[in-house]
């Protein structure tokens, strides 16, 4: 009797637990990884291809960012908002006009910080327009400046080993756009690992608020745009991007940092920073579940570290 009612307060425990883990993560799938070495610390259903809504904008910047760097683009050169950025566009928080200039850096925070949609197609329309250039005349003819962008996000993909991704529009967007686009949480952790590895990206995504400014015939317009990311500055957090749309659901990715680790044997010093990722793909409550993946993703950390840090080669991103 005393045997079987230990047996039962365990196994009522355990299922507790898993309860707890399971109502911390409803979403359609997640990863947690060590941002550091890419090693996935706890996921679900990390390769089901889902809509990934605005997250597609983290490969968008990527592209103008390698662009600029290897090119020499520069990104105060001020460009004209073209009237295709506003084809398919359901909302225009700023209040951008067909014909407004503005600069490329303005147009990133505008994307990154407030996820705007007319900001991501017009950098695009830009940066694809200097890469057809690029190109044999004969593809180049075929292509718009935007399709040789998103040709260039796909190859970044690619490059990324993000075999489960298609990006098929700057921006994200998914009504009615044939064929659809589609990641994955294992292949949108690839993704910020590779674009959070730029200081210049760091920066755009840490923004709490950034005041931008563009003109529209000779007058001066100014805006302050708002992170979209509710968790940022808090817990550590400081990126990456939300995702939203009727058929992604809510997606996020957070970055979180603490303290590098200092372990040291003998007269070794050994440094370990520590960062974490957590990617959250068609959830009904990002905010609350990220908080939540991200206090069980430090728990799963300092056990990682504690049995010494082996990192399994099939468990890496």
């Amino acid at each position: 009797m005393h045997l079987s009612r230990r047996f039962l307060i365990s196994f009522s425990a355990v299922l507790i637990g898993g309860s707890i883990v399971r109502s911390a993560a409803a979403a359609q799938a997640y990863v947690i990884a060590d941002a550091q070495t890419g090693y996935i610390l706890e996921e679900q259903e990390p390769r089901k291809k889902l809509q990934v809504g605005s997250l597609t904008k983290i490969a968008m910047a990527s592209v103008v960012l390698d662009w600029s760097e290897r090119k020499s683009g520069d990104l105060n050169q001020v460009v004209t908002i073209p009237q295709q950025a506003f084809v398919g566009i359901t909302e225009n928080n700023i209040g951008f006009q067909p014909g407004d200039t503005i600069t490329l850096r303005d147009l990133l925070y505008a994307a990154l910080v407030q996820s705007d949609n007319i900001a991501a197609y017009t950098l695009a329309h830009h940066v694809g327009s200097q890469l057809g250039s690029l190109l044999p005349s004969d593809i180049s003819s075929k292509l718009t400046p935007v399709d040789a962008f998103v040709a260039q996000m796909n190859a970044l993909a690619k490059q990324l080993k993000m075999e489960r991704t298609r990006f098929v529009n700057p921006h994200g967007i998914d009504y009615k756009v044939k064929p659809v686009p589609y990641s994955t949480a294992e292949d949108m952790a690839r993704l910020t690992r590779y674009a959070m590895n730029k200081a210049s990206f760091r920066f755009y995504v840490s923004q709490k608020e950034r005041q931008i400014s563009f003109d529209r015939a000779g007058h001066r317009l100014n805006y302050m745009l708002r992170n979209t990311n509710e968790l940022l500055g808090k817990m550590g957090i400081d990126g990456v991007k939300t995702g939203l749309s009727a058929r992604a659901g809510q997606c996020l990715i957070l970055y979180a940092n603490r303290e590098s680790e200092v372990v040291r044997q003998g007269q070794q010093e050994t440094v370990y920073p520590r960062h974490l990722m957590v990617v959250i793909l068609g959830s009904s409550n990002r905010f609350g579940e990220g908080a939540a993946l991200l206090q069980r993703g430090w728990q799963l950390y300092d056990q990682w570290a504690a049995a010494g840090r082996l990192a399994d080669p099939k468990k890496l991103l």
